[in-house]
């Protein structure tokens, strides 16, 4: 029986399988060829410590807010596991409510302010946990106005209008042939001072650093998602056009109904490499203090001195990110189709 998996003419069914085989005995070596490099490497591996980064257990010490003496404790809660300390002083008196094992005073037991009544535990998302929250986060902002920006982009970029289209490519050709980290460093230093010191002669607000990232690298990716728009848009053949508006539409509604739906299959694959790609540019987003994943991971490496087990799951973390982004694109063009 044969498969057909390409262009060319189809291969036999021992075709396939032999370069089935091939491949997992390739990837089974390579992996073992990894585990042999890291034998070789004098370095202590503590994978244990690793899932502190992404849930931990927080210890909170409850102290007393005055000076008082504690004169009841009674049981509180539902099933009887905390307490309710009440401190009666001269300045009045206050309450905390702890687990009953973590209580460290007893009824009676004389108390000054800051001193140690006892605590109680909750579980938080380590900073890995965080860190990669905050590039999704900057990611899906990025991407959404990197899409509005480079769908009306790309339109003027073919417009008849000479102001739209000139300014379209100036845009591009601008963003384009600079580097990202240096678009990031203008609109944080250059662009976000101006603009907050603007606001605080008005008495509003700052705006935090983030924004001012998400617009670096939306923008950036603007420009490469204008010049996919406009390849594709070009790529439907101008008949389709003509025989749109031969049925009475208007230069917009053919454009809406009948080009960019064909455009649009033509270019999820070309987008999904931008994406992927703005999902790795949102590491330089560190330079502005802004916590994303790499800066997290980076953090965790000078107070853990684990550098080899931290990148690897940091680069563990993108691979999933980018991979389930590309999944979803491949659905999309499925769906399409």
């Amino acid at each position: 029986m044969a498969t057909y998996t390409g262009l060319d003419r189809p291969k036999s069914k021992f075709y396939y399988q032999f370069w089935s085989i091939f491949f997992i005995l390739g990837l089974c070596g390579s992996m073992a060829l990894l585990y042999f490099a890291t034998k070789k490497v004098e370095y202590i591996w503590r994978w244990n410590r690793v899932p502190q980064y992404f849930l931990y257990e927080e210890k909170v010490t409850i102290r007393a807010e005055m000076e008082g003496k504690i004169v009841s404790i009674d049981p509180a809660g539902a099933e009887g596991k905390n307490v309710r300390v009440l401190v009666r002083g001269d300045d009045g008196e206050e309450t905390h409510e702890l687990p009953k094992e973590s209580l460290l005073l007893s009824s009676g037991d004389h108390v000054y302010a800051g001193d140690n009544i006892g605590y109680y535990t909750h579980w938080k998302p380590g900073i890995l946990v965080e860190g990669l929250w905050l590039t999704l986060e900057v990611s899906f902002l990025a991407i959404i106005f990197g899409i509005v920006l480079g769908l009306f982009t790309g339109l003027a970029r073919i417009s008849d209008n000479p102001a739209l289209r000139w300014g379209a490519i100036t845009y591009i050709e601008l963003i384009r042939g600079s580097p990202l980290l240096v678009q990031i460093f203008l609109w944080y230093f250059v662009v976000g001072t101006v603009i907050n010191s603007i606001l605080a002669q008005s008495g509003f607000g700052q705006i935090p650093p983030l924004w001012f990232g998400v617009m670096a690298l939306a923008i950036f990716t603007g420009a490469y998602t204008a010049e996919i728009v406009r390849a594709g848009i070009q790529s439907v053949h101008r008949g389709q056009m003509e025989a749109a508006r031969s049925l009475g539409m208007t230069y917009a509604k053919a454009m809406r109904k009948v080009i960019l739906p064909q455009a649009f299959r033509r270019i999820l694959p070309p987008l999904a490499g931008q994406f992927i790609s703005l999902v790795k540019d949102s590491s330089l987003l560190g330079v502005l203090s802004i916590r994303e994943l790499t800066k997290a991971s980076r953090e965790v490496v000078s107070s853990s001195l684990q550098p080899f087990e931290i990148w690897i799951v940091c680069a563990i973390l993108y691979l999933i990110l980018t991979f389930t982004l590309s999944m979803f694109v491949q659905y999309l063009e499925r769906k399409a189709i």
